[in-house]
C-alpha cells in the first residue's frame, strides 16, 4: 500500500493519443478514464472523499472541499481496487478493496477493510489476509490476525469511532458473524452470529443487528429476524417455501416497521413494510416495470423514504409523495432540466447534500446543494471533455417476443440520424441479474460517433424486470434469450432504425458468446460478429474458469446454464460451420472468467470450416483490457473491422503495439 501525489492521480487519468482527422473517429474522448467515480461529503462537509480510477486499479483521493487540493490518498496495489468506502466519521474514512483481473471483470470483494485519515495519516488495513502480526514479542495485539475477509455493515450511532462489520471466515460457504470494530485501532469484539451460511446482515437505527440474510450451496435464500441483542432467530422466508427472495433494506423513523424488498410471481420486485409484532405487510413502492434500483435515505440518517427506479428514464418514488423529502427531488429534479437526480450522501445534519445529475448523453456532474439556501454549487464533473449536446441520442424502446414477453431496451443514435443506419447489436455480459439502463455508456458512444445505431436490448434473464423475467432465462443460453436478441433485431428494421444489409452483432463476456451464437443461428441476418473475452464452449465452463471452484458456483452452472451433456449443440465452438460472416476475436491470458482458451478453440474451429477470422491477444490483460496502449489497438482494430462490413469510419490512428 502507498500514498499517490496530486500530480500522479492526474497523470493517471490522462491518455496521449493521436491528435483527429476529419474522417477517422478520434478515440481520446471514449477511453479516458472518469476523472472520479463515486464521491461523498464528510459528515461535517469539510472534505470528500472520492474513488478514482487509474489504468488497472482504484484509488481514493480525499479533498478538502473548501480548496479543492487533496489532503490524503490511497492507492492499491496492481488489480486491486476502492469498490467501496465510508465517512466513519469527520476525519476518518474506511475503504473496502476488491480485485478484478480486467476492466470488465465483476469485482471481487477481498474482504479487506483498509482505514486512513483525512490528511492521509494513519492509513492502515485493519482487517484482511494481508493484515500482519505486531510481532512474537509484542504482547498487545489490536488486530486480530485471521484468514477471514469483512465487510463493512454500518457505522455504530453515537460511537464515532466504531463501525459493524460481517466477517467471513475463508471457508466454503461460511457461517458469517457480525464484529464491532474499532476503526482507529482495528480491534474488535463479536456481537453476532448467523442462523445461515453466507449471510449479510441488517442494523436497526440504533445499531443492533436484526436481520441476516443468506443461502448455502444450494443458493436457496433464507430471510432470518431477531427482536433484539441475544434473541433468538427466526425464519421469516425460505425461498424453497415462498418462492419468492427477501431481503432486508431499514427500518422506519420510530423503529416500528421494516422495510423488505420482495419478488412478486410476475413482474418486477416491491418494496414492503412488515410489522414485526403483528407479522402484517404492506405495499409502499412498487413499479409497474423495473425493480427499485438504490433506496433514498433521508439526509443525514439511514432512515428509508423513497428509491430509485431505472426504467426508460431514471425517476424517483416516494413511500409518502407529499412528505419533505419528496418535495426536494422534485424541486431538484426541476432544476435540472428532467436529467436524473440522486442524493449521494449529505452531511450529518442533513443541510449540505451532495446531488448527482446524469443522462444518457451525460457521464454525469456532482452539485453541492444548500437545503436552507436553496443553492446548488458545481462541484466535479465524471468525464468534463464530454459535450452532453454533442452526444449520441439515447431513446428507449419496447417490444413483445415472438413468445409474447414483453422486452425493453434501448437505441443509441448516430448524431443526426433520422432514418436508417448501419446497426450494432450489442447484447450486455453478465448475463444475469445485468441489465443495460441507458445511462451514459462510451462504447456506444463510441460506435454511435463512427456512425452506427447502437441496439442494446434486456433480454430474458436480465435483472432489473422481476424475478421471473430472469428466471425466463434459465438455461437458455443459445435458445430462447438468443431468439429475443434476434427479434429486436428484426424490430429495428421493421421499424426504419437498421438497414437491414448492413447489421454486425458484437458484445463482450456473455455478450461475445451471443455475438458468435447469432451469427451460427441467423446466418443472413448479421453481416459480421465480434467478440471480446468470451465464452463459446460451454462444457468447458464447468471445468475451467472461476466460477466452478465453489459449491454454490457449480449449483450456480447447473442451475442457470445447464448439464454440460446437453450444452454441445449451443456452444459456437461447435457451430463454426454455420457461420458464414467474417469474425473479430479478442481474449487475455489472465482472463479467469473466460479463459483464453474458449477464444483460441473458436479461432481454430472458425479457421477450420474457411470462415474469415481476425483475432487479438494479450497474454498479460485479464477479462477485459486494462492498459491504454491495448485498449487503443483493440478498439482501432475493432472499428477497423466493423467498417469493412458496414462502412463506418475507422479511429484515428491504430496502436503501435505490436501483437504477441
Amino acid at each position: 500500500m502507498r500514498y499517490s501525489t496530486l500530480a500522479a492521480l492526474a497523470a493517471a487519468t490522462l491518455l496521449c493519443l493521436p491528435v483527429a482527422t476529419a474522417t477517422a473517429v478520434d478515440l481520446e474522448q471514449y477511453l479516458k478514464r472518469d476523472t472520479f467515480t463515486d464521491i461523498k461529503l464528510s459528515p461535517g462537509g469539510e472534505y470528500y472523499a472520492a474513488t478514482v480510477p487509474m489504468e488497472d486499479r482504484t484509488a481514493v483521493a480525499i479533498l478538502n472541499r473548501s480548496t479543492g487540493k487533496i489532503e490524503g490518498s490511497f492507492v492499491p496495489p496492481r488489480n486491486n481496487h476502492a469498490d467501496s468506502f465510508e465517512w466513519v466519521n469527520n476525519e476518518r474514512v474506511l475503504i473496502g478493496l476488491a480485485e478484478k483481473f480486467g476492466s470488465l471483470d465483476a469485482p471481487s470483494p477481498t474482504g479487506e477493510l483498509y482505514a486512513m485519515n483525512a490528511n492521509g495519516g494513519r492509513g492502515e488495513l485493519l482487517v484482511g489476509y494481508r493484515v500482519e502480526s505486531q510481532g512474537p514479542g509484542t504482547r498487545i495485539q489490536p488486530k486480530k490476525v485471521e484468514p477471514v475477509a469483512a465487510f463493512l455493515i454500518d457505522p455504530v450511532p453515537g460511537e464515532d469511532r466504531s463501525v459493524l462489520i460481517s466477517v467471513w471466515p475463508f471457508t466454503e460457504d461460511p457461517y458469517t458473524r457480525v464484529d464491532k470494530m474499532d476503526v482507529a485501532s482495528g480491534r474488535r469484539q463479536t456481537v453476532a452470529r448467523s442462523p445461515v451460511r453466507r449471510a449479510d446482515f441488517v442494523s436497526d437505527l440504533q445499531g443492533e443487528v436484526r436481520f441476516a440474510h443468506g443461502a448455502g450451496s444450494d443458493n436457496v435464500n433464507k430471510l432470518y429476524y431477531r427482536d433484539a441483542k441475544g434473541s433468538s432467530w427466526k425464519l421469516i422466508n425460505d425461498e424453497a417455501v415462498t418462492g419468492r427472495i427477501e431481503s432486508a433494506q431499514g427500518f422506519s423513523e420510530d423503529g416500528k416497521l421494516a422495510y423488505l424488498r420482495v419478488e412478486q410471481p410476475n413482474g418486477p420486485d416491491a418494496i414492503v413494510s412488515w410489522d414485526p409484532l403483528t407479522d402484517a405487510r404492506v405495499e409502499v413502492l412498487r413499479d409497474p416495470v423495473v425493480d427499485p434500483h438504490q433506496l433514498i435515505f433521508r439526509p443525514g440518517t439511514r432512515i428509508p423514504v423513497g428509491a430509485l427506479f431505472l426504467g426508460d428514464t431514471p425517476r424517483t418514488r416516494f413511500f409518502n409523495e407529499k412528505s419533505a423529502d419528496a418535495r426536494l427531488y422534485r424541486s431538484l429534479e426541476a432544476a435540472f432540466g428532467g436529467d436524473a437526480v440522486f442524493i449521494t450522501s449529505s452531511t450529518r445534519d442533513g443541510r449540505h447534500v451532495l446531488v448527482e445529475t446524469w443522462s444518457g448523453r451525460n457521464p454525469g456532474d456532482f452539485y453541492i446543494f444548500d437545503t436552507v439556501e436553496k443553492k446548488a454549487d458545481h462541484l466535479i464533473s465524471r468525464s468534463q471533455w464530454v459535450d452532453p449536446d454533442r452526444s449520441a441520442r439515447v431513446q428507449p424502446f419496447a417490444l413483445k417476443a415472438r413468445d409474447g414477453m414483453p422486452l425493453h431496451g434501448y437505441l443509441t443514435r448516430p448524431a443526426g440520424a433520422t432514418g436508417r443506419t448501419p446497426m450494432v447489436v450489442m447484447p450486455h455480459g453478465g448475463p444475469f441479474d445485468v441489465f443495460d439502463d441507458g445511462s451514459y455508456d462510451s462504447e456506444s458512444q463510441l460506435l454511435a460517433a463512427a456512425g452506427y445505431t447502437v441496439l442494446q436490448l434486456n433480454f430474458r434473464g436480465s435483472g432489473n424486470f422481476g424475478r421471473s423475467h430472469e428466471q425466463a432465462g434459465a438455461r437458455q443460453w443459445g435458445a430462447a434469450m438468443q431468439d429475443d436478441i434476434t427479434d429486436a433485431t428484426r424490430w429495428a428494421i421493421e421499424n426504419g432504425h437498421a438497414d437491414a444489409s448492413r447489421i454486425c452483432i458484437y458484445g463482450a463476456s456473455y455478450g461475445a458468446y451471443a455475438a458468435l451464437m447469432g451469427a451460427a443461428r441467423e446466418p443472413g441476418l448479421y453481416k459480421c460478429a465480434a467478440g471480446y473475452v468470451g465464452v463459446y464452449d460451454l462444457p468447458l465452463m464447468h471445468t475451467t474458469g472461476d466460477i466452478q471452484r465453489r459449491g454454490s458456483g457449480e449449483t450456480y452452472l447447473k442451475e442457470w446454464i445447464g448439464d454440460p451433456k446437453k450444452l454441445l449443440d449451443v456452444s459456437p465452438v461447435n457451430l463454426a460451420g454455420s457461420i458464414k460472416a467474417p469474425v473479430f476475436l479478442a481474449a487475455g491470458g489472465e482472463d479467469q472468467r473466460a479463459p483464453e482458451q474458449h477464444t483460441r478453440r473458436m479461432e481454430d474451429a472458425l479457421k477450420k470450416a474457411g470462415v474469415p477470422v481476425e483475432s487479438l491477444y494479450y497474454p498479460t490483460e485479464g477479462h477485459g483490457f486494462y492498459t491504454d496502449p491495448h485498449r487503443r489497438e483493440y478498439y482501432s482494430k475493432l472499428l477497423a473491422f466493423l467498417s469493412r462490413s458496414l462502412g463506418g469510419a475507422s479511429a484515428t490512428a491504430a496502436a503501435t503495439s505490436a501483437q504477441p
